[in-house]
């Protein structure tokens, strides 16, 4: 009976150490397996930080040209404020009556008639001949 008795305590033992390695086995399959993910996600933090400091560059970049637009449109307004005062600045001019007298005084020397003087300036005949007259 003793000898059924260490038989069966040997046989037990043999399966426990069995169990003993194939838990080690997996635990070492799962250590493998964890430092795997573990490259993976220092990896993916990696590039998750890259993304981000591309990301921010982007938005430092559109907030760069954004600010770079606004002072590009004050310029543009400016501009376009000085254009018509001087806009307005010329249609009075040539509105002016000197003005209109030297431009006919200039065609009539370059040889144009009276009429084509009278159409160009929006004056009538008489005014034209009158002008041609005083000078």
């Amino acid at each position: 009976m003793s000898d059924l008795l260490l038989i069966l305590f040997t046989v037990s033992e043999i399966v426990l150490l069995g169990v003993v390695i194939l838990f080690f086995l997996r635990l070492r399959k799962s250590e493998t397996m964890l430092s795997g993910l573990q490259a993976r996600q220092e990896e993916f933090l990696k590039r998750l930080q890259f993304n981000t400091r591309l990301e921010n560059e982007l938005v430092a970049t559109f907030e760069r040209r954004q600010q770079e637009l606004v002072t590009i449109n004050n310029e543009i307004e400016k501009r376009t404020a000085e254009l018509q005062k001087l806009v307005d600045l010329a249609g009075e001019y040539s509105q002016s009556p000197q003005f209109m007298r030297e431009l006919i005084l200039k065609g009539h020397r370059a040889g144009k008639s009276p009429v084509q003087l009278a159409k160009a300036t929006g004056l009538g005949l008489e005014e034209i001949e009158l002008i041609l007259d005083q000078s």
